[in-house]
């Protein structure tokens, strides 16, 4: 009888251990235990199935996206290369930058998220010493296409003009001196009239610029270089020459609505010669890759 007791304690020791180690394992306890787990050779582990939207909308808060994972997909994101070859201007060489009225359509010499929108078949100018060089946008292409309107083929046309400039990264120090001089502009393959001369700047000692609008500057600062000299005499005050000089060399209604925007200028004060740009280049040639 004793011994009969002792089994039947024994045995309900044993299922309760087995109920403890199905709990705490995952297993559902369900039916005869010896039939779940191991014994029969199959995972019944709860398997749950990732939501179809996001986390936020699926309603989990605080999830934590690391940062390299992020910045993959802004990558991922900001550069397509289904479409034409997108261009960012290097160390040294010249790019149009440009923002149409609302800001909406921009190019920043860069094809990543911020003003990458206009870099498809963007023209770069490889500054190689003096010469003529040619940078242009634009936006008659099937990637700035997708990115405006989210179809390569669904027209976007850029209305007005909020900035214009032809900028050389790194310029002031790879050509210190160095003297930008606008030869034409086009719209379109309109060539437009200029309303007055531009200057060569640099705003923060590295990049070398030239002004063709920029809306927030009213008179060509002291340190201005021109191909005719000094805007200003010694003392800081004006020269007659500084009234041909602007920071506004374009009229606003020649960018009423606008395609292609393309700009010739001419490199002076470098110190060094191109010979491949001893001569204007011809119509359509975009010198990007000038050899000396």
């Amino acid at each position: 009888m004793k011994l009969k007791k002792y089994t039947v304690c024994l045995t309900m020791v044993l299922m309760m251990s087995a109920v403890l180690t199905a709990c705490n394992s995952g297993q559902p306890i369900d039916g005869d235990l010896s039939s779940q787990g191991e014994n029969s050779g199959e995972d019944t582990s709860i398997v749950q199935e990732a939501p179809e939207t996001s986390p936020g909308i699926a309603g989990i808060e605080n999830v934590d996206l690391s940062e390299d994972t992020s910045e993959l997909a802004e990558a991922e994101e900001f550069m397509p290369s289904a479409y034409e070859p997108a261009y960012s201007a290097e160390s040294g060489q010249a790019y149009l930058a440009i923002a149409d009225s609302k800001w909406d359509v921009q190019y920043w010499g860069t094809a990543t998220k911020d003003g990458y929108m206009l870099a498809y078949n963007a023209g770069i100018a490889d500054i190689k010493g003096d010469g003529y060089y040619v940078v242009s946008v634009s936006a008659d292409t099937d990637g700035f296409r997708f990115d405006m309107t989210g179809d390569p083929k669904k027209d976007y046309t850029p209305e007005g003009l909020g900035y214009l400039s032809v900028i050389i990264p790194d310029g002031e120090k790879l050509y210190p001196g160095a003297v930008i001089s606008i030869d034409s502009v086009a719209v379109d393959g309109t060539e437009l009239e200029l309303s007055a001369k531009n200057y060569t700047i640099s705003e923060d000692g590295e990049e070398t610029k030239a002004s063709l609008y920029d809306s927030w500057v009213t008179k060509p600062p002291v340190e201005s270089r021109t191909p005719d000299g000094a805007l200003y005499d010694e003392d800081g005050d004006p020269l007659d020459i500084r009234k041909n000089y602007s920071a506004q060399i374009v009229n606003l209604e020649d960018f009423e609505t606008w395609k292609n925007v393309e700009v010739r200028f001419i490199i002076s004060g470098t110190g060094k010669k191109n010979s491949s740009a001893d001569a204007e280049p011809e119509d359509g040639i975009n010198p990007e890759n000038l050899e000396n």
